[in-house]
C-alpha cells in the first residue's frame, strides 16, 4: 500500500485500501479522526490539507473508473493553456453505459465514444486537445472566452483546424453555437479572441471599404513586409491589436517596433490599438480608423505596397 499511495500522491481509492487489508472500520476511524480525508465518494487522500491539482485529478480518476477521460477546462490546464479559465470542477467522460453519477468536484458525463486520441499520463488519461476544446466551448457562455481559447489551441499548435472541425461535428448542435462561430472565425484568419473583437468593431461602420485581414504585403520588387493584423491597401493603413502580455519581454517590444518602423518607412500609416480599449471604446477605435481612412485616401498608390492578392 505505501508503494501504491507514495506513486498516487497519497491518493488511495476503497477498493485499494479493502484489497491492502484494511477494513470499512478502519477507515471510518481514520476519517473520524481527521488522519485522513475522504475527498470523493470510496476516494481517500491519505494526509490533510488543501489538495494540489494533480491529486485531484488523481482523485478524479480513481473515483470515475479506469475508462474515465479528463476534458474540457480541467485538460486545457492539464496542457497549459493560458486563455482558459480555471475550473473548480473537473469534467470527466466516461463511457455511454457507465452508470457512475458526479460528486463533489468531479463532473461526470456519459459519451456515445470516447476520444481515440486521448493521451496517456500514467494515473489517468487526458482527452486530446481538440475534444477537450470542444467541450468545455460547449459549457461556455461568454463568446470572447471561446474565441480565446479555440485561436490559442490553433495558434499554439495544440490542434490543427481538420481535428476540430471533427469534433465539432461529432458534438451536434448540442451548445456548439459559440464554437461554432469562433471556428468560422478562425478559418477566415483571425489569429485571436482581440482580433475577432476588432473586426466586429469595425465592420459596423458605414464608411470603411474592404479590410484585408492578415494580408501578406509585397513590395514590387519581391520583398516581403511585416504582415499586420488589418490593411486598408488603397490608404495604406495598417491595424494592429496589440497585447500588453505580448510587450512584457522587451525582445518582443523591440520586435514590435522594429515591424512598426518597416511599415512606416514605406509609407504606410500604423494605427495600435489594444484589446481593453476595442472592448471598452469600440466607437471610438472605429472613428478613428475612419479618421486615419480619410485623411490617407489615395496613399496607396504613392507607397507602391502589393497585397498578396494583388501579386
Amino acid at each position: 500500500m505505501d508503494l501504491t499511495a507514495e506513486r498516487q500522491q497519497q491518493i488511495v481509492s476503497r477498493s485499494q485500501l479493502l484489497a491492502a487489508g484494511f477494513d470499512d472500520m478502519y477507515l471510518y476511524r481514520q476519517t473520524r479522526r481527521g488522519r485522513w480525508l475522504r475527498v470523493l465518494p470510496a476516494t481517500y487522500s491519505l494526509v490533510t490539507g488543501v489538495l494540489t491539482d494533480e491529486q485531484r485529478r488523481i482523485a478524479a480518476a480513481l473515483y470515475a473508473g479506469a475508462d474515465a477521460q479528463l476534458t474540457g477546462l480541467a485538460a486545457l490546464a492539464w496542457y497549459g493553456f493560458r486563455y482558459s479559465p480555471r475550473a473548480e470542477q473537473l469534467q470527466l467522460i466516461v463511457p455511454h453505459q457507465a452508470r457512475r453519477a458526479s460528486a463533489g468536484f468531479v463532473v461526470v458525463s456519459r459519451a456515445l465514444s470516447l476520444d481515440r486520441y486521448a493521451r496517456d499520463a500514467d494515473l489517468y488519461r487526458v482527452c486530446s486537445p481538440a475534444r477537450a476544446v470542444v467541450d468545455a466551448a460547449r459549457g461556455l457562455r461568454d463568446l470572447r472566452t471561446v474565441r480565446a481559447i479555440l485561436a490559442e489551441s490553433v495558434q499554439r499548435g495544440y490542434a490543427d483546424l481538420h481535428r476540430l472541425d471533427d469534433e465539432i461535428v461529432r458534438a451536434r448542435r448540442s451548445r456548439t453555437a459559440l464554437v461554432r462561430q469562433a471556428f468560422r472565425e478562425v478559418v477566415a484568419g483571425t489569429r485571436s479572441a482581440p482580433e475577432a473583437e476588432f473586426r466586429e468593431c469595425l465592420a459596423g461602420s458605414r464608411i470603411l471599404p474592404q479590410i484585408h485581414w492578415n494580408p501578406p504585403l509585397w513590395l514590387p520588387d519581391g520583398t516581403r513586409l511585416p504582415t499586420p493584423d488589418g490593411y486598408l491597401e488603397e490608404e495604406a493603413v495598417a491595424l494592429e491589436v496589440e497585447s500588453q502580455e505580448y510587450h512584457f519581454a522587451p525582445a518582443d517590444w523591440a520586435r514590435t517596433m522594429d515591424r512598426h518602423n518597416e511599415l512606416s518607412r514605406h509609407g504606410i500609416l500604423v494605427l495600435h490599438f489594444t484589446p481593453a480599449q476595442i472592448r471598452r471604446e469600440p466607437a471610438r477605435v472605429r472613428r478613428m480608423v475612419e479618421d486615419a481612412y480619410r485623411s490617407r485616401q489615395g496613399f496607396g498608390a504613392r507607397c507602391q505596397v502589393l497585397t498578396g492578392a494583388a501579386c
